[in-house]
């Protein structure tokens, strides 16, 4: 399904990145989260390059085949946005619709709203638009959870990151299982027993979900494996700058996306059950006032695209046209 991609890469603000391309016409972006890469978005290019459009997924900074900057603070949301701004400029574009799915979600949001000139409209997979930082202030989730909460336990640099290296194909196995739809036991918040890992938590699953096949999982394996021992982190420098991304985006409390704008969500997507994510959904309509849906897709977990493929597609070509109309 894949065939048809080209692969290459693009500097932006000093670093490379790599991306991959199918069609003609219009930009859309697709933006992956953690732990995925351009592959992530394998079932999306075909049906909306067919539909006319120019589909670019990149490996986001410290992902897959792009470059890894060392410096942890190299890895803020106004970096992202930055890069996502420069891809655009890089391409040729003068504009493009952004589609972000888990942490490729506030940065999608975020630069729609820093950047609306060169965003047509944006759609969130999973991740709502919680600006303007698009996580929980880590004091906020420790009370909350406690220190096993997940993101918490990312913010140790090497602890996560050895945890998961150690064996990229089984930890990609268990991470990507446990947060499937198809995981037995109702969704909730990823908090780690005292003296677990993460793995221990998710389970070492050695069944794929039916939506991940063994050929997939290799793909991200060998993403993952380019960075050799940093495999994991850059990605994980992503969520040790929640705080920092409080402070930097401090001036934006209470901004609202500008653009059109699309959510879609699984029923069984462990971030439905985040504290405050409720109400994030049930004021959509106001941080997005042109909204133009918003989906709840039955017995879908977290992998949003991976899982539910036609529908996302089908949503995403909806959009596009109402965009162009």
């Amino acid at each position: 399904m894949t065939d048809q991609v080209k692969h290459g890469y693009v500097e932006v603000n000093g670093v490379r990145l790599h991306v991959a391309e199918q069609g003609e016409g219009p930009l859309v972006l697709l933006l992956h989260g953690f732990p995925e890469s351009w592959y992530s978005w394998r079932h999306q290019f075909g049906p909306l390059a067919e539909a006319g459009y120019r589909v670019v997924a990149p490996d986001q900074r410290g992902y897959g085949r792009s470059d890894r900057p060392e410096a942890v603070d190299a890895y803020t949301l106004p970096h992202l946005a930055g890069d996502v701004v420069g891809l655009i400029r890089a391409l040729g574009a003068d504009s493009a619709v952004l589609v972000g799915h888990d942490m490729g979600g506030p940065v999608a949001w975020l630069t729609a709203v820093l950047r609306p000139d060169l965003v047509r409209g944006v759609a969130g997979l999973s991740t709502p638009p919680a600006l303007p930082a698009g996580l929980a202030p880590t004091e906020v989730s420790r009370a909350t959870y406690g220190d096993g909460f997940y993101q918490l336990y990312f913010q140790q640099p090497g602890r996560a990151d050895g945890e998961l290296v150690a064996d990229v194909a089984a930890s990609l196995r268990s991470i990507l299982a446990g947060g499937s739809g198809e995981r037995s036991g109702e969704p909730k918040p990823w908090v780690i027993p005292a003296g677990a890992t993460l793995l221990d938590l998710l389970g070492r699953s050695r069944e794929l979900p039916g939506w991940l096949t063994e050929q997939d999982l290799a793909v991200f394996v060998e993403d993952y494996s380019v960075h050799g021992e940093h495999a994991f982190t850059g990605p994980l420098n992503w969520y040790r700058n929640i705080d920092r991304n409080h402070e930097l985006l401090a001036a934006l409390r209470g901004a609202v996306v500008p653009v059109p704008a699309l959510y879609v969500v699984g029923d069984r997507d462990m971030v439905t059950t985040l504290r405050g994510v409720d109400k994030l959904r049930a004021a959509l309509p106001q941080i997005a006032p042109r909204l133009h849906a918003h989906l709840t897709l039955p017995g879908c977990g977290h992998w949003t695209q991976q899982e539910r493929p036609a529908e996302v597609n089908e949503a995403l070509l909806d959009f596009l046209a109402h965009l162009a109309k």
